[in-house]
């Protein structure tokens, strides 16, 4: 039988579920606690067993690979589950990273919390933490947000509502979406100033740095590998805001790019105000200042 990270603390016949974190490039960040994990558990479930086996390989790792991956997460969550109530130890890796982080794992995670399987953490690698860890923020708060939405029109909305957040924003994004990202960050944002990282901890590992127009323009040729995205967060304006509730309707439509629906929410509850009452001035309100906007659908 395989000797097992900290078998010895087992409490009862289910097998654990290892969370590892693997390499988003340089080989050599792959902790030895994560080569032992890897070389002890029955399965490693794996986003891409072709990307693993290549890992695997080079360590000379024979454990046997499973596939997990997101179109078939909820499915494959499943089956493992059977797995670990049946005692096989089971490590979960993404292609890069650490799991469940933009990746999958997040749906084995919690089925087997619930299951009240054993759940270790393997930490190590994340492109998140390595490109705050360089971009030299003062600044601790920021939001993540993955990957942006894909379809333009989803990511616009989804941008519009981090306009007004005063904190570092952090994103995932593949080569072929940055140019429409950036694009769409500028017009939700405005041209706030960035930083893009590419091929982190790899030999050609980059960071570009500028506006929001001036990194797509330097990406408008196309850009190789896995990128980070750091975008300034929105500088404090609260004390501007006008006092006429008329043009505080307006302010956050034209300011902060808030929907009506948003708007009634945020200035009903700063101010103490019946949602109808500030929703009924708003239509007024928004229609006289643009005649040409679409229907405004009714407020929940």
């Amino acid at each position: 039988m395989k000797n097992r990270p900290d078998i010895n603390s087992a409490t009862d016949h289910s097998g654990r579920l290892y969370v590892v974190a693997t390499p988003i490039g340089h080989l050599g960040d792959l902790s030895l606690r994560a080569i032992e994990t890897l070389t002890t558990v029955d399965i490693i479930a794996c986003e891409d067993t072709r990307h693993t086996k290549n890992l695997c390989r080079h360590l000379n790792i024979t454990t046997p690979l499973v596939s997990y991956y997101r179109e078939k997460e909820q499915e494959k969550a499943a089956q493992l589950l059977t797995l670990l109530q049946e005692g096989k130890h089971i490590a979960l890796v993404s292609d890069a990273g650490t799991p469940a982080i933009s990746d999958p794992g997040a749906v084995l995670v919690s089925k087997a919390r619930q299951a009240g399987i054993e759940i270790v953490a393997i930490a190590g690698p994340s492109a998140l933490a390595a490109a705050l860890s360089v971009a030299g923020l003062s600044q601790t708060p920021f939001f993540f947000g993955g990957f942006p939405p894909s379809n333009k029109s989803d990511r616009r909305k989804f941008l519009r509502t981090l306009a007004p957040f005063p904190f570092t924003l952090v994103f995932y994004e593949s080569p072929h979406r940055i140019s429409a990202s950036l694009a769409d960050l500028e017009f939700c944002l405005g041209d706030r100033s960035a930083q893009l990282f590419r091929e982190l901890t790899k030999i050609h590992e980059e960071c570009m740095e500028g506006s929001l127009s001036g990194l797509r323009d330097r990406v408008k040729n196309g850009v190789k590998g896995e990128l980070v995205l750091i975008v300034q967060g929105a500088t404090p304006i609260a004390a501007e805001q006008p006092d006429n509730l008329d043009e505080l309707l307006l302010w956050h439509r034209d300011q902060l790019g808030s929907s009506l629906k948003d708007a009634v929410a945020s200035i009903a509850a700063d101010l103490d105000l019946p949602r109808s009452q500030v929703y009924k001035l708003a239509l007024s309100v928004w229609r006289d200042a643009d005649s040409t906007d679409s229907p405004i659908p009714p407020i929940d």
